[in-house]
This record gives C-alpha cells, structure tokens and sequence, in this order.
C-alpha cells in the first residue's frame, strides 16, 4: 500500500497472480456453494460458468485499459480519463462503494463461522432462525474489522510480505474441504432428486450470478486492475495475472460446489423439502460437522479467518487507492490523499473507509447472504466504464501504446456491457433500485464541487455524463415492472424483459461511446498522463478552475509511450 512513485513498479508476476487468486478465495468460497445451491439447485454449476465468462469478458477489458493506464487504483481514475471530471466521480464514486464494501463482509463471514464454534457464547453471535447477526455477532464483526483494519494501519507491508503464503493456505484449505467431503460419501441422486436438475427454473440460475457471491467471489479481479500498476511489467502482468487468477478460481470453485451438492446426505435433503430448505449459516462447517468431520471443520474454522483476512489485505489498499484517486481528481477533500511519510499507508482514507465499513455493518451487513447480493450488484456497476473506455480510446487515441489488445472489441465491447447490465437486473428488485440510487448520489455532489470551485458551465461538465443517469434510471424503472421471477410487479413478462434489458443496454453503449469522443473534442478529460506525459500533481491542489471548464482534472502518475512494455494478446 505504499503509494509514493518509487514503490510503483515492484510487484513480480506471481505475486500479482497471487494477489489475484488471494483476493478471489476470500468469503467467497465458504459461503457462495451454499447460498448459490439454495437459489439454483444443482444447477448452481452452470451459475459458475456464467459467472467467469462475465467476469472474465470484463476483465479483458479493463486489461487493455489498465496495460496502457498502469495506475495504481485506476479503476476509480478509467472514467475520468475516457469522459471528463464528472463521469469520472460518478463511477469512481461506484468503484469504492463496491471496493469498500468487502472490507466490513469479510469480516461477517468469519464471525458467522465462529458460530459453529463449540461455545455458548460463540453460537450465540447467529440467529438459528434467521442466520442473522445477533447483536452480539454485530458486536464481534466490528471488533474484527477493527482489528485488521489497524494491523494495516501500522504494519501493511509486512501482512502484503506474507500474502503469497496466506494465499497458499487459502489454496490448500477448499481443495481438502472437496477432497474430504466427496471421500465421505457422494450422492449422485442429489442432481436430479427434488425436482431435477435446475428445480427452479433457469431464471433462478441467472438470479444466482449476482444474489448468491458468484459475482461477489470472482470481483477479486480488480485487485489485479488496482494493483497491477504497481507490477514491474504491467503490459504483460496484467493479462496473464487476471486469466490466471480467473481460470483456477473457476476450476476450484466448481469443485466446491459439486462436492457441496453432493455431500448433503439425501434423507437432509429430502426433510428439508429440496434445496431451498437447505439453510446453514456457515455452510461448510455445518455440513462437514453433519458428516461427522470433524478435523474438516476445524480446518475450516481456521480458513474463516485466514480467508477473509488474506482477501482484506487487498481490500484495504484498493479502497485507499480509491479514495486518494477522487481526492485527487478534486471531489473528495485533499486531506484525504495524504499519505503517511513512514508508513506510506494512505491513513485519512483509511478512516473515512473504516467509518463506511460500520454504516454498512449497521445497516445492511445483517449477514453475508445479505450484504453480499448488495455489493454485488455495486460490482456490476462499477464494471460499467471497462468496455465503454475501450469503446471510447479505440476512437480517440488510436497512437495509445496498447501492450494488450482486446480481440474483435467493436464487437465484444457492446456485448460485455449488455452482460453487465443484464447482471445488474438479475440482481432482483429492489436491490438494483437501492444501488441505483446509491450511486446516483455521486450526481449533486459533483455539481456542488463544481460549483464552490467557481464552474459556471454546468451543462457542458454533465454532458458527458447523462448517459450513465439515465442508464442507472432505465434499468431501476425495468427492475421494478420486470419478471416476479427478478423481484419486479410483473408488468414486463418474462423472456421479453431480459431481452428488452440486453437490446437497450447496447444502444446505451454507443450512447456512452459517442459522449465520451465528443467529451475529449471539447477537451474535458484534459492532458493524457501517457500520451501527454501529463503532470501528476493532483489538481485539488489548485484552487483555480483550469481553462476551458477541464474541473477536477488530475492526471495519473506519467507513462513514457517508449516505455518498452511488450505487447500482448490473448
């Protein structure tokens, strides 16, 4: 988390790669097979499958961006340099909700495995009858989050030395849990009893993406998107890293849920009336724990710590990325960007994402299953600028030294975004509604930035902009009369609101596309950091508005276009 220019280019290959598979096994693993089977059924698998190739169709994009934008947290900095100040707050603002967010979650997930603890006092932290926090439990995950949050305070670089073997750890623990829970009896009948394969239906399955942590476990991603600026040959990195990362994730996370599905013992299957029925709050441990494993589920208790732990190391400097970045393009106060001279740790942003952490603890993180469909559909959003800001560069900076370069991207770039924004509608009303909202209240904080810093042409700042408003507006008006099948009243029957989703979510992309070339004729987005050699002092430094209404403008750290990153494809 050391954020001065020197330490910028230090990470090897493998640690981003692990970096990326440390971020990915977080929560994610102990909980996703449980409450993606409870959804889905058996067909939860294909839920997997559907899940890495949207997250992997995103991260190629972001790969491209991020190979030629080598910053560190570039993910909160993408939109602003494709659209202008004001796009770039908006999903900036989205971006550390969502990065944000899995700090206060990692730490609910080991609290609800300390549940299965053999004490009074630890299986008093989750309501039996609700798998809720108790007030207690709410209590214990904020004395965790705490507690981590101040080891990074202090002492960052030493967890991040100790990552790739927390990452090993991390690693070995899920492929014993599948090992040891197929050994102890697979039933096969477990796929097709209890009305079949997808007993739900397929609209269950799709539902399951985002509401179940399908989404939410493979977001480790952009941990290699934030971090990767940091790596010695970000060209090369970050590609290989996010395929990498990806790929084994997929291979371990099916094999969770297979042994997960199989491993119920029928006679449980079948009292609890099929899979919906199967409620554990913390599904691993409670399942090995009904197989009689008991060396499993200490095992497991052990990986609910080490997990979320791991995961946090990267949540915790990505979300101070995220921070210092906006508070560098002007809109959050500069004080926040402040980093310690002898720590290097960003410690303002710090606080600001501690406080965050509590109100989400206090409000929606009554539990993971809750809080992980929330920040799921955040993650959709923040996924949005990816494939629009390849859109966008392809037009505007054809002699942008792309190390990678995104195959048949006039194509993949409309179809990635129309994913996305299917993703976020699968994430069931009012959920969507809710993250909608959240986000679009980035939208009068930035007029009243601009505005105290003496910007009169409004109009022309949000120009580039409305495009992402009336997206965010469209998809909470679909998800509210959509399919009852997603949460909505119905009023758009089914088959024809995905469809009417995915058609619109293009048109929307070439909106985006279109605001973004004429964003960089007006000159909005200000000098290029690469191929501009832009300045990097942070422009909430300047008290002034520069000229031709470029507010805000902060150019990342500089990259020489000769800079020698190989080019690579996939």
């Amino acid at each position: 988390m050391d954020m001065s220019a020197g330490n910028r280019k230090g990470l090897s290959l493998f640690a981003l790669i692990m970096i990326g598979i440390g971020s990915i096994f977080g929560s994610g693993w102990l909980f996703g097979a449980g409450a993606a089977a409870q959804v889905a059924g058996p067909a939860a698998l294909v839920a997997w499958v559907i899940g890495a190739v949207f997250i992997g169709m995103i991260a190629m994009s972001y790969a491209e961006v991020g190979s030629a934008y080598p910053i560190p947290g570039g993910m909160a900095r993408y939109g602003h340099i494709s659209h202008g100040p004001v796009l770039g707050f908006i999903t900036g603002w989205a971006v550390w909700i969502a990065v944000a967010s899995l700090i206060p979650i990692e730490s609910i997930a080991a609290t609800q495995y300390m549940a299965s603890w053999n004490f009074g006092w630890a299986q008093g932290l989750v309501d039996p009858g609700s798998n809720q926090l108790t007030t207690a439990g709410m209590g214990v995950a904020m004395l965790l989050t705490v507690a981590l949050w101040l080891t990074c305070y202090w002492s960052v670089q030493l967890l991040a030395r100790a990552n790739t073997f927390l990452t090993l750890i991390k690693f070995a623990i899920p492929v014993l849990a599948v090992i040891a829970l197929i050994a102890s009896g697979f039933h096969t009948s477990n796929f097709t009893s209890q009305g079949g394969f997808a007993p739900y239906g397929w609209p269950a399955v799709l539902t399951a993406v985002t509401t179940s942590g399908v989404v939410f476990a493979f977001n480790g991603f952009q941990a290699v998107v934030n971090l990767g600026g940091a790596a010695k040959n970000p060209g090369r990195a970050i590609p290989i890293a996010l395929v990498g990362a990806l790929s084994l994730g997929l291979v371990i996370y099916l094999a969770l849920q297979t042994a997960f599905l199989g491993a119920v013992p029928p006679e449980q299957l079948a009292q609890a009336g099929g899979w919906q029925g199967v409620n554990f709050s913390s599904p691993f441990a409670d399942l090995a724990k009904l197989l009689m494993l008991h060396w499993v589920v200490t095992m497991l208790q052990f990986g609910a710590f080490i997990s979320p732990a791991g995961s946090n190391i990267a949540n915790v400097a990505s979300a101070a990325y995220m921070v210092k970045n906006l508070s560098e393009t002007g809109f959050f106060p500069k004080k926040l960007a402040a980093v310690h001279p002898k720590y290097g740790t960003a410690r303002p942003a710090m606080w600001l994402n501690l406080g965050f952490s509590f109100l989400l603890l206090l409000t929606v993180g009554h539990s993971w299953q809750a809080l992980a469909s929330v920040i799921s559909a955040a993650m959709v959003i923040s996924y949005l600028i990816g494939p629009i800001a390849v859109g966008v560069f392809r037009q505007t900076k054809p002699e942008l030294p792309r190390p990678f370069r995104l195959p048949a991207a006039k194509i993949l770039c409309p179809i990635t975004f129309a994913f996305a924004a299917c993703a976020l509608y699968w994430s069931k009303w009012p959920d969507t509604g809710k993250v909608a909202l959240l986000t679009l209240v980035s939208v009068p904080i930035a007029a009243i930035v601009l505005r105290r810093k003496g910007e009169r042409n409004l109009r022309r700042q949000f120009a580039p902009a409305w495009w992402m408003v009336a997206f965010l507006l469209w998809m909470a008006l679909l998800s509210a009369l959509g399919s009852t099948d997603f949460g909505g009243r119905g009023t758009i029957p089914g088959g024809l609101d995905i469809a009417l989703v995915a058609l619109s979510a293009v048109a929307f992309y070439f909106w985006a596309v279109r605001a973004g070339v004429k964003a960089h004729q007006a000159g909005l987005p200000g000098p290029d950091p690469v191929i501009d050699g832009a300045d990097t002092a942070p422009a909430a430094d300047h008290e002034a508005i520069a000229p031709a209404g470029t507010v805000g403008t902060a150019p990342a750290p500089s990259v020489s276009p000769g800079d020698g990153r190989p080019k690579t494809s996939v």
